[in-house]
Parts: structure tokens; C-alpha cells; sequence
């Protein structure tokens, strides 16, 4: 029976420690783009104006040269991000608590970081904006391991076995 116990034990530290972890490597980065707003806003500005790209003629017309336009992309990006790390700490502190509905939090708050990184970093910054072309401006590495993380920290939520938490769905 101790092996038992020991086993649910496991399967339930996992998904809080990764969903922690997630939860606080977001915060910190959204702690890190508002208190250093103007080091990652430069990223931003680049990707967008594509100016370290190869400069096709038929991809430059993607290009956002606006600084408002360039600063709201910024902002709206420290926004998801403060928003998925809300939602992460929320998750943590809810599997903490055996709660069922910290497998529903966590699975959204990770699906939130898969589409700034996916769908934000990886496609619209990658490919529309050609950020694969610089040199200087090419967050597709660091975009990579952020998906690599939430996605294996996804999963492993979505494979803990219900033991891990306690209540029925609708409670908690």
C-alpha cells in the first residue's frame, strides 16, 4: 500500500512542480519586460520593421515601421504573458490543493504559453516578420525551449491520473 501512496504522490508532485515552474519562469519574464520595458521592445521593434532581414521586396510590405503600432504589439505581448502567469499561479496553487479544476487551469494557462510561442514567436515573428533571416533579432531558439517546456508540462497534466487531485470536477 505504501508503494501505493508513494506512486499517487509522484504523480501528483510532477504536474505542480511543472506547472510551477512555467508559472514562474512567466512571471519572471513578464516582471522582466515591465520593470526593462526598453531592452525587449527593441526585439519587438526589429522583428516588426524587419530591418536585419534580407530585405526581400516581396516580404518587406509585411513589415510595421509605426512606433505605436510597434509598442502595442509590445504591450499586448506583456499582457498575454502576465495573464498566462496569473493563470499558472492559480493552477499551481490549486494542484497544491488537490483541486480538480487545476488540471483545467494549468492546461490553459499552458496552452496560452504554446500560442505566444507558437503561434506569436514561432509563425507570426518567424515567418511573416522573416525573423528567421536575422542574425541579431532571432528569437526562434529561445521561442523553441519556451514550446519544448509548456508542451511536455501539458502533457504531463493532461496524462496525471484524476487520483492526483481531490473533488469532483465541478468542486474546488
Amino acid at each position: 500500500m505504501a508503494g501505493g501512496r508513494r506512486a499517487v504522490a509522484v504523480s501528483h508532485l510532477a504536474p505542480v512542480l511543472l506547472t510551477g515552474t512555467v508559472a514562474l519562469y512567466m512571471a519572471l519574464v513578464a516582471f522582466g519586460n515591465i520593470t526593462d520595458f526598453d531592452t525587449n521592445r527593441a526585439f519587438v521593434q526589429h522583428v516588426l520593421a524587419m530591418d536585419t532581414t534580407f530585405k526581400d521586396p516581396d516580404l518587406m510590405w509585411r513589415a510595421i515601421t509605426s512606433r505605436p503600432l510597434q509598442d502595442a504589439a509590445y504591450i499586448a505581448i506583456i499582457a498575454w504573458e502576465t495573464a498566462a502567469a496569473a493563470v499558472l499561479v492559480v493552477a499551481t496553487a490549486l494542484w497544491v490543493l488537490r483541486r480538480e479544476r487545476a488540471r483545467r487551469l494549468a492546461a490553459l494557462g499552458l496552452v496560452m504559453v504554446l500560442l505566444l510561442f507558437g503561434a506569436g514567436f514561432l509563425a507570426i515573428g518567424g515567418e511573416w516578420f522573416a525573423m528567421w533571416q536575422s542574425k541579431t533579432w532571432n528569437g526562434l531558439e529561445a521561442a523553441t525551449r519556451n514550446i519544448v517546456l509548456a508542451g511536455i508540462a501539458l502533457l504531463v497534466v493532461q496524462l496525471s491520473p484524476a487520483a492526483a487531485t481531490r473533488g469532483k470536477a465541478g468542486t474546488g
